[in-house]
């Protein structure tokens, strides 16, 4: 009886939410002005800081992404599918209490991880076999703190269908990052820093970045906050189902999203240690770098620790690092160090100069890699609350039809980038990094490129995946694919006629396991699943025809410019590509990429790879689709 007497339950009314792709396209476009903030960055960071330093950058970022991931990967996911439902549910107060309870929890493991960077910078820069990388990770180990409490507040804001103040800050992170971390390595290395200090400097924009940006969602977090309608008299969970929720959601993502970044510094170390113990175990593998790397400290260093040892002593990785070790210890003990551990210690470092020029050149190569599947978080951040969203309300034929335009319009993104870094790695390389060895990096960036197709279908998959609520089955595919290409590079790098050149084929054999999988589970178990054939194949041909058509136009322009000697006394040639000075291979790879992409864009329209439905889930959707007459 007394329900019955009780007012009628005011429910908040939220405001129009944005259309699926409406969300993605500002984080696309946020994405892109991040990506082309960084690339003005890294360019001429690599020109101050060369390829060691390139490299301790690199494995100082890659410590910081995994305690990052486990830190904020998984949270900020279950914020917003928990918010986005509670929204379409009109319910207000539970809304606050779970973002209340999702800050408090980062807050918690962004000081863990702090912990963890700062006082264990030296044994994770020891484990990542660069012990110059120590003073990044330091540099680093207050940012993970400021990105948990942001990615709370990132979390809120998607969850509410608002992506522009997730764009915003993002943007906001990369220019600090390049205002202050470019400043900060000029001015270290002016005054005479190594490339390791130079590398820390230019890291501590990150942090700095996060700092602003943090302050930047926290007045958007106030300000929308006093906007919204404060009526709705709806009871909360307590707390302990909120927060059993939000693990029940985050642990399995971070597992998965954290797999990235494990398999990445697992990778990383197993590499670097390969390349260094292929180098002193086996010397016909110094052939393969016999154009890029000066081999005379090494041979002294070698010849110095061959000397010292006793006669009959075979030359293995384990013996020189138990040397070194004992070097070490005495040398913090400041005492007296024999022979026979000096040169031990000498050698170790040659060594790790070595590897660090190598795997300069290979990170560079990562960085262009990186860039489309950075691109793909734009869909996988609209694609966990847009399903959600849709499947709280009951509209199964909806969450179908987002699943089915997210597979679409990844594989219209993907298979061209893939296929443009496969055919023209070598040119972009000395297009963007023109002081890395094109010859080197280049062939790697061709390589990675086979992968960029599996990773971005495979993040794509397993955002659809979660959102259907199969939050556990990408964990155990990311397992099996991280398990894959451990081994590979493990066994392949060390070979004296693959070396470096073999470290991308992990990541070829793991995503597309990965992808393969997730492709085989979305049929099995997701209703109204799309045709695959209709998803790949117009894409896929597409993009080859497109290919040929940059590889011949790039081929035409680089013999016609070698051939007549255009653009090619005025230039200072560091490394040529194809014979093409710096300025030749610039104008020949941007009319590639040009021609390349109206060739793609005219194929796309004509094969109508692209659905009227697909463009209803956008802005002006229906604008476009006349035009395209579709």
């Amino acid at each position: 009886m007394a329900q019955q007497n009780q007012p009628p339950r005011r429910v908040a009314h939220a405001s129009k939410p944005n259309t699926f792709f409406g969300g993605a396209a500002i984080l696309a476009v946020g994405i892109l002005v991040v990506k082309l903030i960084g690339m003005f960055y890294k360019i001429p960071l690599l020109n101050i800081i060369g390829e060691q330093g390139s490299a301790d950058f690199n494995n100082a970022y890659n410590i910081y992404a995994v305690l990052l991931t486990i830190s904020t990967a998984g949270l900020p996911v279950a914020v917003s599918k928990l918010v986005s439902e509670a929204n379409a549910l009109g319910r207000r107060n539970q809304v606050r209490r779970t973002f209340r309870l999702a800050l408090a929890l980062f807050l918690v493991l962004g000081v863990l991880s702090f912990l963890v960077m700062f006082f264990g910078s030296e044994q994770l820069a020891g484990m990542m076999n660069d012990s110059m990388a120590a003073p990044g990770i330091r540099a680093l180990a207050p940012a993970v703190i400021c990105v948990g409490c942001l990615s709370a507040f990132r979390g809120y804001a998607q969850g509410h269908g608002s992506m522009t103040p997730t764009a915003v800050s993002q943007i906001i992170e990369a220019l600090c990052k390049l205002t202050v971390g470019l400043g900060l390595a000029f001015w270290l290395v002016n005054h005479g820093a190594d490339a390791s200090h130079a590398a820390a400097g230019a890291i501590t924009g990150v942090t700095v970045g996060t700092i602003v940006a943090l302050a930047y969602m926290l007045m958007n977090f106030l300000v929308t906050r006093g906007q919204e309608s404060q009526l709705s008299d709806d009871q909360p969970e307590e707390a302990s189902a909120i927060l059993k929720n939000l693990l029940m959601i985050a642990v399995p993502i971070t597992i998965s999203s954290s797999m990235v970044g494990i398999v990445t510094v697992i990778d990383t170390s197993l590499v670097q240690g390969q390349l260094q113990r292929a180098l002193l175990e086996n010397q016909d593998t110094w052939a393969l770098y016999q154009g890029f790397v000066d081999f005379t400290p090494l041979q002294e260093a070698l010849s110095a620790w061959q000397a010292a040892l006793p006669d009959g002593s075979a030359l293995s990785m384990s013996l020189l690092e138990q040397h070194a070790a004992q070097a070490q210890v005495l040398r913090d003990q400041q005492a007296a160090i024999p022979a026979l551990e000096s040169a031990a210690l000498d050698l170790h470092a040659a060594l790790e100069d070595i590897s660090r020029t190598l795997y300069g050149n290979y990170s560079g190569a990562l960085n262009i890699y990186n860039l489309p599947t950075s691109l793909m978080a734009a869909v996988t951040a609209a694609v966990i609350p847009a399903v959600s969203g849709a499947l709280a309300r009951h509209d199964r034929r909806g969450a179908g039809r987002i699943t089915g335009s997210a597979l679409r319009i990844s594989a219209l993104a993907a298979c061209p980038m893939a296929v443009g870094l496969f055919v023209l790695g070598e040119p972009i390389m000395s297009l963007i990094f023109p002081n890395l060895n094109p010859q080197l990096a280049g062939p790697l960036l061709s390589t990675l490129g086979l992968a960029t197709l599996f990773v971005c279908m495979m993040l794509v998959c397993n955002s659809i995946l979660q959102a259907h609520g199969f939050v556990n089955l990408p964990v155990v595919i990311m397992v099996a694919g991280g398990v894959v290409k451990i081994i590979t590079n493990y066994n392949v790098v060390v070979q004296p006629g693959v070396g470096i050149y073999g470290a991308p084929m992990g990541n070829i054999l793991c995503f597309a396991l990965c992808m393969g999988l997730d492709l085989v589970l979305i049929a099995r178990v997701i209703p109204r699943r799309p045709r695959y054939v209709q998803v790949f194949a117009k894409p896929l041909a597409a993009s080859a025809l497109m290919g040929l058509g940059a590889w011949a136009v790039y081929g035409l322009l680089s013999k016609l410019f070698a051939a007549t000697g255009i653009l090619m006394e005025a230039d200072t040639v560091t490394h040529e590509v194809l014979g093409l000075s710096r300025t030749g291979n610039a104008l020949a790879a941007l009319t590639a990429i040009l021609v390349a992409v109206v060739i793609y864009g005219i194929l796309i329209v004509a094969l109508r790879a692209l659905t009227r439905e697909d463009l209803m889930l956008m802005p002006k959707g229906e604008k476009i689709a006349r035009l395209l007459h579709l």
